[in-house]
């Protein structure tokens, strides 16, 4: 059987065998509660954690805690600032010092125990004189008693998985051939922490675990390498407690219930969500000194080697699972997945493409893909895998499988990246490289990418979007496309949901796609409408419909148009700026077209994820140069106004979403962080990442909370 993690409220929850205590029982006078709660034990360790829970009325700015063993001795820890020898001490590290009403923060450490597991009581001004502690249950305690000794080439993990040895045998916690490595030191011959263990099988050859469990069981945080912050714990917690049922432990298993709601394991699973992009592609200047014209895939990690802030993709995971987020959607091409592909590794210094300082640099683009989906599930943060395009080098405008050059930025002014000497379908012509994508070659991405789940041993791959702004297709072309793509999926993983965007209002080819009335104009991506009379033959509980959708900041549609100047009905970007016409947002008009191209599905109990939705704050101000001068009659703050609107309606229709972006590098668009670098007044500080956006974390904070 496999031995795996449990997903929710943003903790790892141990799911048989550990019989905790009810926890969080402190007066109601006190500030938070102090838990001490042991996650693993073998003969000679075990891991644990401290869990402090704001039971007041306000946030608290600050913790710290201590506690002392009687012969336990701390060998190390995560996610907070230890200090002292027994007495311990701990304090947060600055991210996670704010504990907001009802919410928890966790830290963990390591353990030599000496043979005794103590449970001991932890003190601190935060904790208003003491709190809980826990203590776990004999191995008895559950109904299925396997042993978790290693087995000819197995090793035990912290979870009481058994996985292959490590070639180096002393790597300790790692990531090496495809496998987690961990020491041998962690393995033990009595019976695994859950009561159950097992090999790295995917969820859908998993067997099922005995139901029997002792009523008391309660969920306990075994969060051992991964960042537990911010994450509401005491409901789930009381209902274990109360609970006499067995919960379903099968990791990995995401299903849509009948309302339309994403599940993780059975359990509603809230999809609060980023886009963090760069593996797909970026695109270099035609003049550029290095790799010139090319088409790097390195995820932005805001540490370039001409700044090396320190900052990783870890520290990124902490501050953003903080914030709230769950899931990220994680931007793919086709050569992604290549790990020889040229455009994917060596430091562009010395001959190769990257750029990002040498502390954070990868391998190649597809070991950098592997990693942070392993990491990303280290840090209880579940993953859309999107492939956004045919080719690193076409990017995000290809919108067929096939796209072949012109694209829509051919006649762009002022814009260097058209990618017109790039194509993925045949062209008769010597000048363009060809990078040839087609039908045939996307399903086979999709299964390796399905296979991943299995090949690394992870279940936090929520969801494929099969294929990132299918514009160029009629809903007949791109409904028999999406069909074949669940039945690739399929094939392979049983467990993922197979995530469909919509269409356009038209091809490349000038044939007109319905799409409701003409008074509103979808997006690249947004158009259902054809779903009406022709629904997708995919199963609904396998199914997120995913439109995309943008206001001024990324393309200025004729619904923005102020109805107060009848001389700009109808006109668009550009256009529309040189006619001097203002931007109104008329949220009656925007409602009646996002009804008609999307909205109705989310009536019908389909789930539904905007995939993209996003946009400069204060826009036009802070927009590229191009959109600075030609709407600078436009007052600032616009496109804000355009994406509350949007939060409300998603809220109204109970519609998730993946905001673009959680990096600030998009030029249309900026993301969760602020940017240091601007076109205009600071073009020194390219990939420099500053705070956070504020004005968008409370409107997405606020789209969480359904308010």
């Amino acid at each position: 059987m496999i031995n795996k993690k449990l997903k929710g409220n943003g903790i790892y929850a141990a799911m048989l065998g550990l019989g905790l205590a009810a926890v969080g029982q402190g007066a109601a006078a006190q500030s938070a509660s102090c838990e001490y709660v042991v996650s693993n034990e073998w003969g000679s360790g075990a891991t644990a954690a401290i869990r402090i829970t704001n039971n007041g009325n306000s946030a608290i700015n600050g913790w710290d805690v201590s506690w002392s063993y009687n012969n336990n001795q701390v060998t190390s820890s995560w996610n907070a600032e230890l200090s002292g020898s027994n007495p311990y001490t701990a304090s947060d590290m600055g991210w996670n010092g704010t504990i907001q009403p009802g919410q928890s923060v966790e830290f963990g450490m390591q353990l030599n125990t000496n043979g005794s597991v103590e449970t001991p009581t932890v003190t601190g001004d935060v904790c208003s004189g003491g709190g809980t502690s826990s203590e776990p249950a004999s191995s008895s305690s559950s109904s299925v008693a396997s042993s978790s000794a290693p087995q000819g080439n197995q090793q035990c993990d912290w979870y009481g998985t058994l996985t292959p040895l490590c070639e180096d045998a002393n790597s300790g916690w790692g990531y090496e051939n495809g496998q987690s490595c961990v020491a041998r030191t962690t393995c033990s011959s009595q019976p695994a922490p859950y009561g159950i263990v097992g090999g790295s099988q995917s969820s859908s050859q998993q067997s099922s675990v005995a139901s029997s469990v002792a009523s008391s069981a309660v969920s306990s945080v075994a969060s051992s390498v991964a960042s537990s912050v911010a994450s509401s714990v005491a409901s789930s917690v009381g209902s274990s407690a109360s609970s006499s049922s067995s919960p379903d432990t099968t990791d990995g298993i995401f299903r849509v219930d009948e309302s339309g709601n994403i599940t993780q394991n059975g359990e509603r699973y809230p999809v609060q969500c980023s886009a963090w992009f760069g593996l797909e592609g970026q695109h270099e200047p035609v003049d550029a000194e290095n790799n010139p014209d090319g088409a790097p895939m390195e995820l932005y990690v805001g540490n370039m080697w001409w700044v090396d802030s320190g900052r990783t993709i870890q520290q990124t995971m902490d501050e953003i699972t903080a914030q709230g987020i769950n899931t990220i959607r994680l931007p793919i091409a086709p050569q992604t997945l290549d790990p020889n592909d040229p455009q994917g590794t060596g430091d562009v210094r010395e001959g190769g493409v990257l750029k990002n300082h040498p502390s954070v640099q990868q391998e190649n683009a597809r070991q950098a893909l592997e990693d942070f989906i392993v990491q990303a599930d280290e840090n209880n943060i579940n993953v859309i895998i999107d492939i956004h395009s045919c080719s690193n080098y076409v990017g995000w405008r290809a919108g067929r499988l096939d796209a072949t050059p012109p694209y829509a930025d051919a006649e762009r002014e002022n814009y260097e990246f058209k990618r017109e000497g790039y194509s993925c379908g045949p062209v008769d012509d010597p000048d363009v490289q060809v990078d040839l994508y087609n039908e045939e070659l996307w399903l086979e991405d999709l299964r390796e990418i399905a296979g991943l789940s299995e090949q690394l041993g992870v279940d936090n791959i929520m969801a494929i979007d099969i294929f990132n702004e299918p514009w160029d297709y009629t809903w007949a072309e791109w409904k028999d496309l999406s069909e074949k793509a669940y039945q690739a999926i399929d094939e392979v993983n049983s467990d993922v949901l197979v995530m469909v965007e919509g269409i356009a209002g038209g091809t490349s080819a000038g044939e007109e796609v319905p799409h409701g009335s003409e008074d509103s104009n979808p997006n690249w991506g947004e158009n259902f409408y054809p779903f009406a009379d022709a629904p997708l033959d995919i199963p609904k509980e396998r199914l997120i419909l995913s439109p995309h959708t943008y206001g001024p900041s990324v393309f200025v549609q004729k619904q923005f148009m102020d109805p107060a100047q009848p001389e700009c009905e109808g006109l668009e970007d550009i256009e529309a700026a040189e006619a001097g016409c203002n931007i109104v947002i008329d949220p009656q008009r925007l409602e009646a077209g996002w009804d008609e191209h999307f909205g109705y599905l989310a009536d019908q109990g389909y789930a539904m994820v905007i995939g993209e939705f996003g946009g400069h704050s204060n826009w036009p101000a802070d927009a590229p140069p191009r959109h600075r001068e030609a709407w600078s009659h436009v007052e600032a703050g616009i496109d804000m106004e355009w994406q509350n609107t949007l939060v409300d309606y998603m809220i109204e229709k109970n519609i998730e979403g993946c905001y673009w972006s959680t990096n600030p590098e998009s030029e249309d668009t900026g993301g969760l962080y602020e940017h240091a670098y601007d076109p205009v007044s600071n073009t020194e500080e390219w990939g420099t990442w500053e705070g956070f956006e504020q004005e968008k974390w409370n409107m997405l904070i606020r789209l969480w909370d359904g308010s």
